[in-house]
């Protein structure tokens, strides 16, 4: 029975990510140019979310800062979930909700960019940064699933939002890694050259 289990998994995982390969396509492609003009002019890469997506934001600036699949020179991004003591501090002396948006506030500068990641759309702390970041004029690239709750009415017209056509997170946390393995492989592409 477990067998079937996992099997159904894979199953479903797959052809989650070949129904959104049409969906998706076109704005991952967007972002990656978004974000590598952002790069390109000196500016940088922040990235929120919870649980899941915040390992995914670090992850992300990782690959960055360190290197995704080729070697070239780092690229200045910050993952706004990797320090705990912002992250307690801020939410002990403020509120939770203000854990990011306050980071966005302090680090982020015009032409700067936001990567917000919330599988539901709805994470009230997401939503508060991608509002910060309009306020201190970056672009945003959002991913989300779930019909894009919130976020689909608190971006602008010329962010970016990525959202997974599914309800289940495990699922959409699949497809949010492989957006993010695309947007790396396109960054250096677009710096490097195709391989």
């Amino acid at each position: 029975m477990l067998i079937e289990r996992i099997q159904k998994n894979f199953r479903d995982s797959a052809e989650l990510k070949m129904a959104a390969l049409e969906i998706l396509a076109g704005p991952i492609e967007h972002a990656t140019d978004i974000m590598f003009d952002t790069l390109a002019n000196g500016n940088k890469v922040l990235a929120c979310g919870n649980a899941g997506s915040a390992s995914s934001c670090q992850s992300f600036a990782a690959e960055l800062i360190g290197r995704f699949e080729r070697e070239r020179p780092g690229l200045p991004a910050i993952s706004l979930t990797a320090d705990s003591s912002i992250l307690t501090a801020v939410g002990n002396d403020y509120h939770f909700e203000s854990i990011f948006s306050k980071q966005v506030r302090v680090l982020g500068q015009p032409g700067d960019l936001l990567l917000a990641i919330s599988t539901s759309g709805n994470a009230a702390n997401v939503l508060a940064a991608v509002e910060a970041a309009h306020e201190r004029e970056m672009s945003v690239v959002a991913l989300t699933g779930c019909n894009g709750g919130r976020m689909s009415d608190t971006l602008a017209e010329l962010d970016v939002h990525i959202c997974v056509p599914h309800e289940r997170r495990a699922r959409i946390h699949e497809v949010h890694l492989l957006t993010i393995h695309c947007l790396c492989d396109g960054i250096d592409a677009m710096l490097l050259g195709d391989e």
